[in-house]
Formats: C-alpha cells, structure tokens, sequence
C-alpha cells in the first residue's frame, strides 16, 4: 500500500486560516496558531454584529417615523397605537421610506391613526 504524507492537506488548511486572517495586525497574519485564534474571535464578532444591525436599523426607522408623526401633530406611541386599533398592518421599515418618499401617502396613514388612538388629555 502506498504511503500517505500529510503535508500537503496540513499546508492546504494553514493557508486557508491564514488568507482569511490577511489584514490583521503583527503576528496575528502570519503565525497560524495566532491567526486561528484571530479569525475565531472575529467570526464571533461578525455573527454577533449581523445581529445588532437589526436593532439599530430598527431604532433608525423609528427615528425617522417618530420625526414624521411629529410634524403631523402626534407622537410615535400613538401613531403606532392607531395604526395597531385601526389593524393596519404596516411594518417600521416601510412606514419610514414612505415618511421620506411619500410624505402625502404618510399622511393619509397618520390620519387613519389618528382617528383610531385614544387622545389622553390633562385632567
């Protein structure tokens, strides 16, 4: 039976850790023992990152559609009250592009919310 070595695999799979941690400072780029720790520590933070972009869409969405319910006389809450009673179902991404591209359309929106919320006055 012919005889197997192993380098070439072992040098294949070096390399590849290795690509994947181009870039990266000191010895961290080329010392494979570094550079696998690097590249570990940096997929978690690239998983842990794709799911705080979420939030932080959200909280801009938000953002923009609070500043759009204030312009038309009612806060975000309520807006999203009305929205909620009136069963529109809407979700915040699309609410904030029509904010910004469709101001009239948004209107229409903010009157039907308006319309369906419960106005608290002072007492």
């Amino acid at each position: 039976m012919a005889r197997v070595k192993r380098g070439m695999m072992t040098h294949k799979r070096h390399k590849k850790i290795l690509n994947m941690a181009e870039g990266y400072f000191l010895k961290k780029r080329n010392v494979f023992t570094e550079a696998i720790q690097q590249v570990m520590k940096s997929g978690q933070y690239a998983y842990n990152d794709r799911r705080k972009r979420t939030g932080q869409f959200r909280r801009l969405w938000i953002t923009r559609i609070s500043a759009a319910c204030r312009a038309e006389g009612i806060t975000y809450s309520r807006f999203i009250e009305g929205l909620t009673k009136a069963g529109v179902q809407v979700d915040r991404k699309m609410l904030s592009n029509m904010a910004i591209e469709q101001p009239q359309d948004f209107s229409k929106i903010v009157e039907i919310a308006k319309q369906h919320c419960t106005l608290v006055t002072a007492g």
